[in-house]
Parts: structure tokens; sequence; C-alpha cells
């Protein structure tokens, strides 16, 4: 360390790269160990203290290099989204990461990169804690530099950038996407553009102030105030949002508003401090503050993950929200909504059996292998789309939809349980909900396809099905034979993308006043009429999500097959339903002569079918939206240990109708 700090002394250092290698004997090997940073931190601050000769050099040139090198770019940019847009970033993003940018020279932007330029380093300067920097400005003692008679040059980067910031934030706050969502924007005083007012008389002021302490100049408190009405707005609009639907553009826009009004609020903290006390000595706190989250922000980037994850979190909360309100109609509060959600069930266990039936009709057509693709998909999506119509309830679409109004009880308080009986009583009856829509749809399907079937074989046509079809049917659902659990897995992922499908629909419809537009249509009311054209908008918006989830669904499970065959993948799908209508189909066409070893585990693979399904697109709904909701470290060993008392103490609740 001593030995890099000598080299300070020299007349033609470079203080970047001295910079670079002394921040690169103070960086521990894994970013997460931050007792070694500190430690060599110590041990710098030791060294300066000791030897003023290298305190002093070291302080020198990081001082002309403050002077020399441009501040702007590093506080307008750094950590602060363009105003490209989320996709341009995103491409941005990857193109830096396959080929790094270049790096200006003159730039202290330039010089952070440098010095930290692992990608982790943001860990360990964060985590090291602001108080060990904190030391190391104390030991390189500024006060022993003389104070400069004029406004030194970084304090006029600040407000440089200050101003820069300040347009921006003005600009972006009358976006017309902001403006939709929030119209009192436009109608009454914008904070957004009264906060500009107020800085640009700030900056003005301030070298005043500077060069005459005793000048009379107002303080930020009033430009704070402002800031703080643009945050309210800001969360107001979100609130909005989440109600009335969103989009990324907007999502992203809001993100950059909470960076520019965050970045402006750490200026104003250090400019007010320098003006109060110009020797710096108040003013450390702020910097070092600032300069760890900077080189938080410039470590990551080109980080892909968290760009996607802060710029669709608004989205994915709208999504979840909408999934989980639909979710509500799913789970029954009593004995009516016990009874109705049997009758949905039977209503799609009816469907189900009978298109599972056509299916094998259609097989029989001997199209070419992408017309068979398309017409199953088709197949597929009308019989999704009947039972919703019919108001028809599928069993595996629910835990997409429940997992997201479970997850919203959760979330409502932080991740924090309040009433963890209620959480429990929610659960139960989840879950006994469950139970009886899947019986509904297994104990329909089945005897509907057995029944088509025998009138099918009855009829003088050639047969649709013959025994060795039958056998492989019925083989298929068993779990010994083949990859039924695997494929049940995947349809169960595609169970849980139709759910947020769906989500983003009925969000997509909402924002983009879809039912309003409908009414609008003057061809379509000449056409139908102004009171079916109402009713027409009326169902589109509160129907379209549902449907194009029901659409995207049967797209899936109808392609997977033919994605395995073109790829050589082992790739199906087992759908709980249709199996179940496929195993009447077999037991209608084998009769007596069915084996009974593989009649038992085919209705045992039926069972652990429409268990994978439900699990896997529950547990992956309900992380979405979980992490949609920003609930982490929930409580799940005592939300579990209660479930398990209740079934315990009241087993009824999990399995019969609720009281």
């Amino acid at each position: 360390m001593e030995q890099i700090l000598s080299h300070f002394t020299a007349p033609d250092a470079d203080p970047v790269g001295l910079l670079t290698r002394l921040i690169d004997a103070v960086r521990p090997n894994d970013a997460d160990d931050v007792e070694h940073p500190r430690r060599q931190l110590a041990a710098l601050c030791a060294t300066l203290n000791a030897r003023p000769v290298l305190r002093q050099a070291m302080r020198e040139r990081l001082l002309a290099l403050s002077e020399s090198a441009r501040h702007s770019d590093l506080y307008t940019s750094a950590g602060i989204l363009p105003n490209t847009g989320f996709l341009s970033e995103l491409f941005r993003r990857i193109g830096h990461r396959m080929l790094p940018e270049p790096n200006p020279a003159g730039l202290l932007r330039t010089v952070l990169r440098k010095a930290f330029h692992q990608p982790d380093d943001g860990v360990w300067v964060t985590g090291v804690g602001e108080d060990a920097w904190l030391a190391l400005i104390e030991a390189l003692r500024f006060d022993e530099h003389p104070a400069a008679p004029t406004m030194p040059r970084p304090v006029g980067e600040m407000l440089r950038s200050l101003r820069v910031l300040s347009f921006w934030i003005a600009a972006l706050g009358m976006e017309p996407e902001l403006l939709q969502i929030d119209p009192a924007l436009e109608n009454y005083e914008s904070p957004f553009a009264t906060q500009n007012q107020e800085l640009m008389a700030y900056i003005g002021a301030y070298p005043e102030a500077w060069r005459n302490p005793d000048a009379a100049i107002s303080d930020d408190k009033h430009l704070r105030v402002l800031l703080d009405q643009c945050l309210e707005a800001v969360e107001r609009i979100r609130r909005r949002a989440t109600r009335d639907g969103t989009s990324i553009r907007l999502t992203y826009h809001l993100h950059r508003l909470d960076q520019l009004i965050l970045r402006s609020e750490q200026l104003l903290d250090i400019l007010d401090r320098l003006r109060q006390h110009p020797d710096g000595e108040t003013a450390m706190q702020p910097i070092v503050h600032l300069f760890t989250h900077l080189i938080g922000e410039e470590c990551r980037r080109d980080n892909l993950r968290l760009h996607w994850q802060r710029n669709t979190e608004l989205i994915a909360l709208r999504i979840t929200r909408s999934t989980g309100q639909q979710g509500e109609q799913y789970i029954a509060e009593d004995r009516r909504d016990y009874r109705q959600l049997a009758r949905s069930a039977a209503v799609g266990g009816a469907i189900i059996g009978t298109l599972s039936v056509a299916k094998l009709l259609l097989a029989n057509l001997e199209l070419a292998p992408l017309n068979a693709t398309l017409v199953n998909c088709l197949n597929y999506a009308l019989c999704f789309c009947l039972i919703h119509i019919l108001h028809g309830t599928v069993a595996t679409k629910q835990p997409a939809m429940t997992a997201n109004a479970l997850a919203g009880a959760i979330g409502q308080n932080g991740g924090r349980i309040g009433d963890i009986d209620a959480l429990t009583g929610l659960i139960a009856r989840t879950f006994s909900s469950q139970i009886v829509a899947i019986l509904g749809n297994i104990l329909i399907a089945v005897p509907v396809a057995a029944t088509l079937t025998f009138s099918l074989l009855a009829l003088p046509l050639p047969d649709f099905i013959d025994a060795g079809h039958a056998t492989a049917l019925m083989r298929d659902q068993s779990p010994i034979h083949g990859g039924a659990l695997f494929y049940a897995a995947v349809t169960g992922l595609w169970l849980f993308l139709s759910g947020l499908i769906s989500g983003y629909y009925d969000n997509y419809a909402t924002y983009n006043r879809i039912p309003t537009r409908i009414r609008q249509l003057g061809w379509l009311q000449r056409l139908i009429g102004k009171r079916r054209q109402r009713h027409l908008a009326y169902y589109v918006g509160k129907h379209m999500g549902a449907l194009m989830g029901s659409i995207a669904l049967g797209i899936l499970l109808g392609a997977t097959t033919f994605a395995g065959e073109i790829t050589g993948l082992p790739v199906d799908s087992r759908h709980v339903a249709f199996s179940s209508a496929f195993f009447g189909v077999s037991l209608a066409t084998l009769g007596s002569t069915v084996d009974l070893k593989l009649l038992l585990w085919a209705a045992v693979g039926i069972l652990i079918i429409g268990a994978t399904n439900l699990v896997t697109s529950f547990t992956l709904a309900l992380n979405v939206a979980l992490r949609a909701r920003q609930v982490s470290g929930s409580p799940w060993r005592a939300i579990a240990g209660a479930v398990v008392k209740r079934l315990l103490s009241k087993p009824r609740d999990f399995f019969l109708p609720p009281k």
C-alpha cells in the first residue's frame, strides 16, 4: 500500500492509474467479504496519517483530477435511464455486454469506471459502510489544503448538472402517458414544472452566496417541498396505474423520474452543506453517500436482469392483481359458492370430454403435420373459450389465479402476516375449491368421453380408434410408461404462462380503453345497433383477458407435441382433464379386454398429472406474484406450521364445503 502511495509523489505520476492500483489492493477476492476491504482501508488511513508527504501527494493529485475532469456526465448519466426507452436501453446493454463502450478521456465518470472496473465492485464498496470511506477522507486532511478564493470548479459542475436534471424532470413530468392517468398535472400547477422555476432561482443566487457568505439567499426548503410533491405525484400515478392499467413505457418513465429526483436531492444535499460551510467539512457525508451510490450504479450499468426487473415491476403488479381478482371467484367462501364451483367444473368437464373425442376424430383426417398442429391448437383453444363463455371451470387454470389472490393477501402488509388465522382459512378454502374443481372436471369428462365413444363405435362408420390406439392412450397416462410426470410439469408451465397472458390482456384492455374505442365505431353501430354495440364493448372489456389466455393455452398445448417432433426433443403435454377424458375413451374402447394393471396405473397417473399441473402452475404464479408485490423473506415456516396445525385440528376445512 505504501509503495503505491509513494508513486503519487512522482512529477509525471498518472493519478488514474495509481488510483486503479490502489483500489485493486483494497478489492477483496469475494465481493461479499467486506472485512478485507475494511482492513485495507484502515491500513491506508494509518499510512496517510503517519506519512504527511504521501498524504499531501495523494490529496493534491485527487484535487487536480477533480478540477480537470468533467463531472456533469457522471451526475446526469450514471444510474439514470436515458430517454430512449425500455427496448432501446435493453438492446444497448446487450450490445455493451458483448462489445464494451469506449471511455472518453477527461470525464470523472471514466475515472470511476477505470478504478472500479469489476462488475461486483458496487457490492463491497457499499458493504464496507460509509464510515470507512469517511475515515479515508478524514485521513487525507483536505482542511490542510488552502481554501479557494472563488467557487471551485466541481461546485459549478454540480450546479450545471442540477440545471440539466431539473429540465428533464419538468419535461418528463408532462409526458402524455402521465397526464392521461393524472389529468390534474395539466389542469393545475404541476410540481414538475414549478420545481424548475424554483431551482433556476436557487442556481442563479448560489454563486453570490459563495462569494459573500452574508448575502441574503433563500435556502432550498421550498425546492425540497416541490421535489417531494413530484415524488407524491409519481406514487399517485403508480397507484392509479395498478388500477386503470399501465405499460412498460409508463413504468420506464416513472422509474426514470424517481432516479432524476433522487439525484437532484443528492446534489442539493452537498450544495446546501457547502453553501453553509465552504470548507467542506459537513459536506463529506452526503459526498460519500453519493459516491457509493454512483459506484454501485456504474457497476450495474449493463445489468440486464436488473433493468428488466426495475422496468416491468409495475406492469407485473398490474397483471398479477388482475389475475388475483379473477382468482377470487375460484375460491368458495360458502356452500353456495362451493355448489356453483362444482356445477361450473361439471360444465368444463363435459366440454373437455366432448372436444377430447373431437381431437381423436380430427387426428384421423391424416393432415400434413403443420396443418394437423394448427387444427389441434384450434380445438384446444375452442375448448377453453367455450368453457369460459358457458361459465365453466378448468381446474388446472385455477392455481395461476388463486396463487395471485393468496399473494395479494400476504402482500397487504408488506410481507408481514397480519392475521395468520384468516390466511390459513383462505388456504384451506383454496385447497377445498381446487379439489371440487378437479373432481368436477374428471368425474364428468370420463363418462362424457366414454359415452360419446360408445355412440360413435356403434355407428356404421369407420372406427376412429382401435384397441391398439386405446391401449397406447391409456399407457400415455401411466407414470411408469414414458415421461408423463415431466409432460405434466410442462403443461403446468403453460398454465402459468396463460395466466400471465390473461392478466396482460386485461391490463391492455383497461389501459388502452378498448371498450370506449369499440363504442366509438360508427360502422359497428350501423351493423349491429347501439345497444348490442354497448354490450359487445362491455363484454370485450371484461372478458378479453380470459379469452386471450384461453387461446394462448390452447396454442401452447397444441403446439407442444409438434415442437417435440420437429426438434427431436422429448417434449409433450399432459393435462389432467384431457388425460381423464382419454382414459374414458380407452375404457369404452377396450371394455372387458382392458389390462387391469395398466388401468390401475393410468388412474394413478391421472392423479399424479393433476397434482403436477397444479403444483407447478401454483408455485410459479405465487413466486411471480410475490416478486411483483416486492414481498421477500415472508414467514413461510410460520405459514406452513399454521396450515399443518389447522389441517390436524380442522381437516374438514381442506376437503369439505365451507360452513
